[in-house]
């Protein structure tokens, strides 16, 4: 274990007896260390540059059925001293919580494996300025209607998490993240229009990263296809999503099965555990142990082990997201899913979520459709998590006879979520992870598109 390392384990553990000798029945603390650096360029010169260093740690502590969280990034002794001290008079005042407390000793993580989440790589400023520059410079060389930029960003952190409670556990792990991202603007040759797109690269590894060139091209090619876009009259058609706006439906679904949001009666999918939801081809799954994962971690923010959850399994809602919390409330054990901000109580949150994917290709998922929508943009936050109602601005192509005729925009996608899922109609094989959440492209089987 890295010296680093060791130093936030002591600190974490003798925080931890600090409270006890107040006579806490319960608490966590949870210390974080980072640094990070950010270049922004716009066309090729230095826009932004950030650098940071941080350290915090979060206090969480129990009298009883009360408990108080507080926070703070002063280390000294006498800072801790009063964090202590203030956070347990703060817990003795407040109203007791017959749910509250931490997991049970036997829920802690007792193995906490490599997931291959950390990358030692420093690049300088210079080398990601170096990278903004080339992606974006890529991005405008692609054809003479890129014009313009809103600007390319390179951006690295790494960090390392502790948390130890008075069940006696410490645990700890590190962790990298590398991301390189370009926004070009294409213009019409006759000047009547502008469009932007972007594209990004992002991975836990530096030498992962997909190439600035590549990432340029991607963006500059994404921007051009959506140069001419009109409008279309309203009708009910065929939707299909591409992976990366497919990810936001995972989004509502993650949203859907939090824990929080069923107990308190605020969830589309309220009751619907055990029932089908979604065609037999539909499975969903939530991993925290992916090797390399950008949402993987060995333990949740409660110390309680990560897993792999089916969420959704041949259509049947199978799980819950939970923490301890949420799931005492429902009757239920917790997931894995606990997420922390330092000073706040955890809350739910998915790991690695992803769609499974299908058995044809994305083309072949357009070519099924006669009319249609394909969807590469979304707008604005029309959604219902208590009724699944659904409705956003859109833009991306209309289909004819299974080929992408032309781009369209100032469009609306309207239907229900809980429909959405049941009519998910072809799902493709091109799942990719570019984030925490995934999907490959998806069919719903129609919607509502509003236009003239």
């Amino acid at each position: 274990m890295d010296a680093s390392r060791e130093n936030l384990n002591v600190l974490a553990a003798d925080v931890v007896a600090r409270v006890n000798a107040r006579g806490a029945t319960e608490a966590d603390v949870l210390v974080a260390e980072g640094d990070s650096v950010a270049v922004q360029v716009r066309l090729s010169a230095v826009d932004r540059l950030s650098k940071a260093r941080e350290k915090r740690l979060g206090l969480r502590v129990f009298f009883g059925k009360r408990s108080a969280s507080a926070s703070t990034s002063d280390f000294s002794n006498a800072s801790l001293e009063r964090l202590v001290d203030d956070t347990c008079a703060f817990a003795k005042e407040v109203a007791e919580d017959e749910t509250s407390g931490l997991p049970g000793e036997a829920a802690m993580v007792t193995d906490v494996p490599d997931l291959d989440l950390y990358d030692p790589t420093t690049p300088t400023v210079e080398e990601e300025i170096e990278w903004a520059q080339r992606a974006e410079r890529a991005a405008m060389g692609v054809d003479p209607r890129m014009t313009n930029s809103e600007g390319a960003e390179c951006a690295s952190s790494r960090g390392t998490v502790v948390l130890a409670n008075t069940h006696g556990f410490v645990g700890a792990y590190r962790s990298s993240r590398f991301s390189l991202v370009v926004t070009p603007v294409a213009e019409d040759t006759n000047g009547q229009g502008m469009q932007q797109d972007s594209w990004y690269t992002v991975s836990r590894k530096w030498h992962t990263l997909e190439t600035p060139e590549a990432v340029g091209t991607r963006a500059a090619e994404r921007a051009l296809r959506r140069l001419g876009a009109r409008k279309v009259e309203t009708q009910r058609v065929p939707v299909v999503f591409d992976p990366h706006i497919a990810e936001s439906l995972l989004g509502h679904l993650s949203s859907a099965v939090s824990g929080y949001a069923l107990y308190k009666g605020a969830s589309f999918l309220q009751g619907c555990l055990g029932r089908s939801i979604a065609p037999a081809h539909v499975n969903i799954e939530d991993n925290g142990r992916m090797p390399g994962g950008l949402g993987s971690r060995p333990f949740d923010g409660e110390g309680v082990p990560t897993r792999k959850t089916m969420i959704v399994e041949r259509g049947v809602l199978s799980s819950y997201l939970l923490d301890t919390y949420s799931g005492k409330k429902l009757g239920m054990a917790s997931t894995g899913n606990a997420s922390r901000s330092l000073g706040d109580n955890p809350s739910v949150s998915p790991t690695n979520l992803f769609l499974h994917p299908g058995g044809v290709s994305s083309e072949d998922v357009i070519r099924s459709v006669k009319q249609g929508l394909y969807v590469t943009e979304l707008i604005g936050f029309g959604v219902n998590m208590v009724t699944g109602d659904y409705s956003r601005g859109a833009s991306g192509f209309w289909i004819h006879d299974g080929e992408l005729a032309y781009p369209v925009q100032e469009i609306t996608i309207a239907g229900n979520l809980k429909q959405m899922f049941q009519d998910m109609e072809l799902i493709g094989n091109d799942l990719e992870f570019r984030g925490s959440l995934a999907s490959p492209t998806v069919k719903i089987r129609e919607m509502m598109v509003g236009g003239r």
